[in-house]
Formats: C-alpha cells, structure tokens, sequence
C-alpha cells in the first residue's frame, strides 16, 4: 500500500461545554484529585461534616523514619516530616548514604523466619482502610506517588484509575514495615491519551472517576488522597473467588510448574456472564508469577480480551492485568479479521481461522497458552468446543459453571469419545485426521469443574458501562485512542487528524458481515470502520476500485477509519495508528459488523450542522427495521447431514 500524509484538515474549534444542569454538582475528576487545593478544601468540608479536628499530633508521630526509632547520629541530617492539607508528609531528599544506611538498620531487625525483633511494627492482616493507611503508605510529592505496603493477608478495594508496579524499597520511609512476605506497591496517577480520549465524551466524563457518594462517605484525610486514591466503604466488596476457582488455579499452575511435556494448553469454557474472562485474567497473573510470558488464543468474537470485537487473535501476555479490555489493548501476534461479534452464521470460517492462528504460533514454543471460548455452549456452540478440544493440543479443560443445573455437558475426555462436533464425528475424526496428519488418538486431557459464586452470576451486568455492546465500544474507542499524542495536552477529535490517502488500485475492498451490490460499496465503507489485511495474491486493477466478491481468510494488522473517499482521484482517506512500515505491505480493507461508536460521529467538537450517514429520527420498534442476518448453510444440529 502506498500511503502519503495529506494536507492538515482545517476545522473549527470549540472548547468542549459541560451540558448538564448548572445546578448538579460538578463531578470529581482524576486530574482535580490531584490538586492539593481542591483536596484541601474537599477535607476541610469533609472534617466538617463530622465535627472533627485533623490530628497533628497523630501525623508528627507517623513522621519519623526508621532511624529516628533508633539512636541516630547527629550528622544524619533528616528533619521532622511537616504535615501537609491532604494529610500526608512531605521528607526532604536524602542521599544514597543515608539511604543504604536506613535500610542496613532496618535490615538488621528482620530475623531469618522472615518476623520482625522490632516492638513498633505490628504485622496484621485484614482491611486497610482508614487509620490503617496511615501506617502502611506513603506519599511523595516530589514525583506525586505513593507507595503501598500489603502485608500477608491485607486487602485493599478501590475504584480508581492507577497504575500498579513492584518495586524495591530504598529511599521510602516505610521499610520497617517491610518483611520478607511483603508485597510493595508502587502507584501512579493513571494520565494517558486514553484516560484523555475516553474521558472527553459526555457519556464517559465520570468513567475514571469514584462516584460522588463513595467520595463523601471516604475517608479523606489519608496519605493516597493527593494521587485520587479513595477507598470503598466496608459495605463494598471486592472481588472473591470460590474454592473451585482457587483449586483448578492451582492444578494449573502446578502444572505448569512441573515438569510437563511441552507447553501446557489451557481452554477455558462456559455460558455467557458465568466468569470466564474474570478467571483469565486472574490465572494469566498468577502464572507470570512463574513464567516470563503466557500465549493467549482469543477464541471469543463478541467479548475479546486485548483487540477490538470481531477478531481472532494469538498473542503474547507479558505484563499483569490490572484492568477491564479497554485498558489493555495489545497488538496481536497473529490476528485474522472475523468482522462479526458471533461465529453462527459461518462456522466454517470460524474454526478454520483458529486453526490457521494455531498453526502460526512455534511448535517448539514452551509457554503455557489460554485458549478464551465464546459463551455459546448449546447446540453448535457445544459442537465447536468438541472441536476445538479435538483440533488443539488441550491439556486442560476448565469449564466454568454455577447453581445447581447444569448448563451444558461436562466436556471429560470419556464425554469427548462419543461427542458429536460441527466438523468430527466420532469414532473416525476425519476431520482431525486431516489437521494433524496423523491417526492416532485423541489426547489425554485434565478436565477441572469450576462453581462461580459471585453475585448475579449467569445474568448480564445493569450498572453503567457493563453491558456488552458498552465493552465492546470502549475496547473500539481505546484502540483508536492510540490516534492521540502521548503528550499532555488537549484531545484532537478525529475529523481534525491528518489522514493517510491510499489509491484505491492499491487495495482490494470487501464487506464480509452482509451482501452488498458492487455499485453500493463505496457507500457503506465511506466512514466506517476497516480492517487493514494482507491478501497472499497481488492486486490487479482494471483502472477502479478492487471489489472482493468473497471473505478471503487473510492476516489482519489493525484497524483503520475510511475519513472519506475521493473518487476524482481514486483515493481513499484512512485514519489508522498502525505503524507506515507495516501500513505498506496492507492490500485489502475489509468492512465488517463491527461499526464506529455513534459519540465518534456525534459527539466531537467542531462538527456543525448536519452530521452525514447519522439518522437521528429512526425507529427500530418497526416491524422488519432491524438487520437481516445472512446464515451460510446453517441448520439445527439434528438435522444435520439429513437430505
């Protein structure tokens, strides 16, 4: 593909206007907690309310440093802490001596059992909340972080937008309250072009942001305040598990601890809100505690983990995940573009292109890999998950469950020797016969039973943002929030971004989701989204656009915008954070379900008048204005292979 940056598009600007009510109370923002004015008079309202007095008595005492505890030399220069409005102190800069002889010190009353000598520090599990923080966190307001000491068996709930990192203890004044079972947590305000982008929408002003009874009912007078840190009322839980999850996270790993022939491959299945995605990012945590990296396949079109919806990907873990999707969006390895949040009307292209991933990732390749399913578990749904159990290399089955029915069957290898699947029959697999070359058995594999226990389990989430069209478009919009500088500064809406123009002789131009006429193409691709992928054959243009007549199965790079289509010059105008360099080898763009949010094109600064391809006066409760659904060759399952 040749691309070339064209001309700046001139736009009007407009700062962005708060359109609610003046008489609401302003939401908080990250960015306003971070102010100590603002936090100062939020405490200062807040100690009112309770009729108490802050204690500067209680936050000269928690001043001292580890040496003050001991006899300290006159020339070790530290000054006493002065308390500051957010409740926190502020020390001055020492010198590495001083910090390497505070940490012999502390160092010297930890005994080999890994307990304390000193009386002062009293080791305790439970809640940090309140008093608490005073005692295992610090602030710095040098760098505006803080640093958090977890003991063995301390909890900690917030609903904040951080980013969390290990780190060693030198120059913090905590240390003596660090032992060989202490986790140490260092936090920082969370300000990135996709906090930024999310945030200027109307409808996700307040998506980083605590609500507002949580913030008055919080206490505010502790040394995390300054960064936003606010933590949830006793009332509120966190998040749980049950013993089955906690077992089957065990066997896992212990397993892959072991001394396993190859690498172990994990598939993780169950109905739809049931907890799949939740035990996946909780078991790719737990084994970065003993491997460097974990291979990921998604297999889930509708509700994907680290890419847009629609997509089948293979890629590699190699960070902790602290977050919902949105906040972790990664560049796959591999990645074939599906187009559709659902696998039912082409089955066949489904599993052909997870089996095309599967055949990319190195046979030699000794990482453990999570397989994520879809929640369709009935019908074709249990089919597809006979086969991929057949097709891959599984070692374990996780299957998530909850109540006391069951759901669907219990997917053991004595259920797999007589299952039928979409593409196997037992007992000849032809099919797997072909995809693995050989005739041998099926493998052995460990199946673990996992019972979720949470709170409205097997029903879809009500609250604000947890809908599943909500996640899928704040995974859309956080990839396209990579179209923003990493600088600070303000948001660029996307019809102001400098498009690249790529000729349409250059590309071929498919619609994989529904039948489109070649002379009505050009219209539905005209300010949608695209997939950018790589056709093995070379484009030939007769002197117009490239017309795909059918979906080919082909590698997808990334995502882009058509900005608009110039048809005088026969170029196409794309908006894509996809790096040039890989940007040039891209021939095909590929249209798909998966369509731009409507805040794209209705809620960006600078756009009057009427907005093109938006209807805002159309009725969906009429009779046939939905979508009509293209099915390719699908039938009930009992009426397969009847003629």
């Amino acid at each position: 593909m040749k691309v070339n940056k064209t001309a700046q598009v001139k736009g009007k600007s407009q700062k962005w206007k708060d359109v609610r009510s003046k008489r609401c109370r302003p939401s908080t923002k990250p960015s306003d907690l971070n102010s100590s004015p603002v936090m100062a008079k939020m405490i200062k309202e807040h100690q009112v309310s309770v009729k108490k007095k802050p204690s500067v008595k209680r936050l000269k005492k928690k001043a001292k440093t580890v040496s003050e505890n001991k006899k300290s030399s006159p020339e070790s220069g530290i000054d006493k802490a002065s308390p500051q409005a957010n409740g926190c102190s502020t020390f001055p800069p020492e010198d590495e001596k001083q910090d390497l002889q505070d940490w012999r010190e502390s160092s010297g009353s930890v005994h080999a059992n890994g307990m304390e000598s000193s009386e002062d520090t009293e080791v305790q599990g439970g809640r940090l909340e309140g008093e608490a923080l005073h005692h295992y966190a610090q602030r710095s307001h040098q760098q505006n972080r803080a640093v958090l000491i977890m003991q063995k068996n301390q909890v900690f709930f917030t609903r904040q937008s951080l980013i969390f990192k290990p780190i060693h203890v030198s120059r913090k004044k905590l240390v003596k309250k660090v032992t060989p079972t202490s986790s140490i947590i260092l936090l920082d305000p969370l300000e990135s072009p996709l906090t930024r982008f999310l945030s200027s929408f109307t409808h996700l002003g307040e998506l980083f942001s605590p609500a507002m009874s949580e913030l008055m009912s919080a206490v505010l007078d502790t040394p995390l305040n300054g960064l936003g840190v606010i933590p949830l009322a006793s009332s509120i839980e966190g998040l749980k598990t049950s013993r089955s999850c906690r077992e089957a996270l065990g066997a896992v790993v212990n397993a892959c601890r072991g001394d396993f022939d190859g690498s172990a491959v994990i598939l993780v299945c169950g109905i739809k809100n049931v907890g799949k995605s939740t035990f996946i990012r909780i078991l790719i945590n737990t084994l970065l505690n003993h491997t460097s990296s974990v291979d990921y396949l998604e297999g889930d079109l509708g509700q994907t983990e680290f890419t847009p919806a629609g997509c089948l990907s293979l890629l590699t873990v190699k960070e902790p995940l602290l977050g919902p999707p949105f906040t972790h969006q990664i560049t796959p390895d591999h990645m074939i573009y599906y187009g559709q949040p659902s696998c039912e009307t082409d089955l066949d292209h489904y599993l052909d292109s997870l089996k095309s991933l599967w055949r990319r990732r190195p046979q030699n390749r000794e990482m453990p890999v999570i397989i994520n399913t879809a929640g369709w578990v009935k019908g074709f749904g249990l089919q597809l998950l006979v086969d991929l159990i057949r097709f891959l290399p599984v070692t374990h089955v996780v299957q998530l469950s909850h109540g006391i029915t069951t759901q669907f069957p219990s997917l053991t290898p004595e259920f797999l020797r007589t299952a039928q699947g979409y593409q196997t029959h037992p007992p000849a697999q032809t099919a797997l016969d072909e995809f693995t070359e050989s005739h041998c058995p099926p493998r052995a594999y460990t199946h673990l039973s996992v019972q979720s226990e949470f709170l409205n389990v097997g029903r879809q989430g009500t609250a604000t943002h947890q809908r599943s069209n909500e996640h899928r478009e704040l995974s859309l919009l956080g990839y396209l929030s990579q179209l923003q500088s990493p600088d600070p500064g303000p948001v660029r809406p996307l019809h102001t971004l400098t498009p690249y123009q790529v000729p349409n002789t250059a590309v071929a131009l498919g619609v994989i989701h529904c039948e489109v006429a070649p002379s009505h193409m050009l219209y539905a691709a005209n300010s949608s989204l695209v997939g950018l992928c790589c056709l093995a054959e070379k484009i030939i243009s007769k002197g117009g656009p490239v017309i795909l007549s059918q979906a080919p199965l082909c590698p997808c790079v990334g995502f882009g915008v058509i900005r608009g289509i110039d048809m005088a010059r026969g170029l196409y105008f794309l908006l894509t954070p996809v790096d040039p360099s890989i940007l040039r080898k891209v021939n095909c763009l590929l249209l798909g379900e998966i369509s731009l949010p409507s805040c794209i094109l209705t809620a960006q600064a600078g756009i009057e008048g009427e907005t093109p391809y938006v209807t805002t006066d159309y009725s969906f409760d009429l009779t046939g204005a939905g979508k009509i659904r293209v099915f390719k060759g699908l039938m009930r399952p009992g009426l397969k292979g009847v003629q």
